[in-house]
């Protein structure tokens, strides 16, 4: 009598198996605070769009889209990125990357920024070519993650470029009157401000509202609070120094407050 030995179960690698970085770091000075930026501005729109919480923002962080060794080429970085409508934990820990055999949703959008001469995030080179082949960003987003939207940031330049997928291919989004780039799902356009984040005045990218109301950080939204307060504190006190006076004015004629 021979007993049938059963096959292994396949199970491809987690993000708690894979490797959690590729050993490279961020290229400048600007790129944190700009991924800070994005993400602070952008989060009352997500808690609106998500009150139950489901929603993941990558910041220069893996998206898996192949097993490979080494499995570092199967991965691209996006320095920002959005999926909509997955836990932000799995089993209780913290993403060490997004991986997408593991995953069910794609990521909506996925922004780049330049630090090169762009030529990098512009690459559509297919792995397919050859053996030796390796796939470019460009590629990786349309193809193989087919992320809705991607955007191609360069400080440099002052300069966005967004991409919209359409029929498997990227097609360049035309600007609206105020020179941004709406994104329907979320709401929201993205665009170039001039100003001072963290002591760089830089040409950021930013979010604003449908209506064209620029999307304030939270360092931004408790500046414009504390202002708030300010100026209802100076009311309350030039209310109360009126109250006085004329109180004082009243003593002078002999006439008590209370009778009046």
């Amino acid at each position: 009598m021979t007993i049938a030995q059963s096959s292994p179960k396949l199970s491809l690698p987690d993000h708690t198996q894979l490797p959690e970085s590729d050993g490279t770091f961020v290229k400048n000075f600007q790129e944190h605070p700009q991924s800070i930026l994005l993400t602070s501005s952008i989060r009352p729109i997500l808690e609106q769009l998500h009150p139950d919480e489901r929603y993941c923002i990558g910041q220069d962080s893996g998206i898996y889209w192949r097993l490979v060794d080494p499995p570092e080429r199967g991965a691209e970085a996006p320095d920002w990125f959005y999926v909509p409508n997955v836990a932000p934990l799995l089993d209780g820990q913290y993403r060490r990357s997004y991986v997408m055999w593991k995953e069910v949703v794609a990521p909506l959008i996925a922004i780049e920024f330049v630090s090169g001469d762009g030529s990098e995030e512009r690459d559509a080179t297919s792995p397919f070519l050859s053996a030796e082949s390796k796939a470019g960003k460009f590629w990786v987003y349309e193809q193989a993650v087919r992320i809705p939207f991607y955007a191609i940031y360069e400080v440099r330049k002052a300069a966005v470029e967004v991409y919209e997928l359409v029929a498997q291919r990227y097609q360049l989004v035309s600007p609206n009157s105020r020179g941004h780039y709406p994104i329907p799902a979320l709401g929201v356009e993205l665009g170039i401000w001039q100003g001072k984040i963290d002591n760089q005045n830089l040409p950021w990218l930013r979010w604003w509202d449908s209506d064209g109301n620029l999307l304030l950080s939270g360092e931004e939204r408790a500046g414009v609070e504390k202002q708030r307060a300010d100026m209802e504190k100076q009311r309350a006190d030039e209310e109360k120094q009126r109250a006085d006076r004329l109180f004082a004015k009243f003593q002078e004629m002999g006439i008590d407050a209370q009778d009046i």
